[in-house]
Parts: C-alpha cells; sequence; structure tokens
C-alpha cells in the first residue's frame, strides 16, 4: 500500500484510507514511472550563485568584448571599401595611366570627404581589425591595395607606420584558424546587415 492505493490483481484500484504510522507525517509529491511504481519526488528552490568572476575569464570576456565592438564598428566601412575598390577597378578596367590616377584621386577625394573623420577617430586596435576585415571583404591585403592604387612608396611608408604600431599591412586573414572568433562576429553583423 502506498498512498492510500491498493492495487489488486484483476481489480480496479481501490482508495483505501491511509494508515499513518510515526514517520508518515510529511506529505511529498510522487512520479508514477513508466511500469506503474511511484517514487517520492520534491522540488529544490532556486539558488542562485553569486561570486566573484575569475581573473583569467574576466580577462578572456574583456578582450572578446573588445573584438566584438570592434567589428561591429569597423565592419560597416570594410564593406563600404570593397564596394568601392571593386567599383574603381572595374571602372579604370582599360584605362589609360593619366586618367586612371585622375580617376583613382578623385575616389579618394570622396572617400575623404565621406568617411575621414571617422575612420581617422579609429583606435590603433580597431584599425587592425579594419586592416583583417578589408582582407576579408577584397581577398586582397591591404598593403598590395596600396600599392596598387597609391605606389609603391606610399604602400612602404604606411607599412612602417603600421609596424611602429605593433601591426602588418600584410597580415591575412584566417576565418577558420587564429580570426575564427572575428568570422563569427562578421556573420552576425552580415545577419544584421542583411549580407
Amino acid at each position: 500500500m502506498l498512498l492510500g492505493i491498493t492495487l489488486v490483481a484483476g481489480v480496479k484500484a481501490q482508495v483505501v484510507p491511509p494508515q499513518y504510522g510515526p514517520n508518515d507525517t510529511i506529505v511529498v509529491y510522487a512520479t508514477v514511472m513508466p511500469d506503474g511504481t511511484l517514487v517520492p519526488t520534491s522540488a529544490l528552490p532556486m539558488v542562485e550563485v553569486v561570486g566573484k568572476m575569475p581573473r583569467w575569464m574576466a580577462r578572456q570576456q574583456k578582450k572578446t568584448t573588445r573584438l566584438r565592438n570592434a567589428v561591429y564598428v569597423t565592419y560597416p566601412y570594410a564593406r563600404e571599401a570593397s564596394r568601392i575598390i571593386n567599383y574603381i577597378s572595374r571602372r579604370t578596367a582599360g584605362m589609360p595611366e593619366g586618367k586612371r590616377k585622375d580617376f583613382i584621386k578623385q575616389q579618394e577625394k570622396e572617400l575623404k570627404e565621406a568617411f575621414g573623420d571617422r575612420i581617422t577617430n579609429l583606435s590603433v586596435y580597431q584599425g587592425k581589425v579594419l586592416m583583417k576585415l578589408i582582407n576579408r571583404q577584397t581577398g586582397v591585403n591591404v598593403y598590395d591595395l596600396l600599392k596598387e592604387y597609391k605606389g609603391g612608396m606610399n604602400a612602404r611608408f604606411w607599412q612602417t607606420v603600421a609596424f611602429v604600431f605593433g601591426s602588418s599591412l600584410k597580415q591575412p586573414y584566417d576565418p577558420r584558424g587564429e580570426d575564427s572568433e572575428m568570422e563569427g562576429y562578421v556573420v552576425e553583423v552580415e545577419r544584421m546587415y542583411g549580407g
């Protein structure tokens, strides 16, 4: 007899008044198992565990948040840079060298008017992320882009500046390797911007 229910073979279950003993004063919930047995069950109250985050975890979270924010800030610029680079490549194909340089200077002037202040206000870290994202969007590193559009001397000058700040214009983008975390954020941002 369990919880006042008596099961008799071949007969419907009959409810029998419970007989309480000295240890039967606590009412508990019961769960009916697939084989028909009843198992006493109790629910534990919710517990909130509050503690100080370990330093290594806090540093990792800070690093991750910094990267995520940098991707969110710089991705629109990388996307626009890719669009403009493709536009310039299409327009300058087969153009004489003099007209090509004039066209590139005109595009550069328009870009400075549109993005000049916002790009120059990026942090060094955001600049590094932007260079990687431009590489991702175009398939070409920033050094080679500068060399193609602005000349070798200009590209070497900016490579030296990047080196002083602990970076490189030639840095590759490896979405399955060291840049896999960045790739995850880029995919997240692309969903926002629609591809």
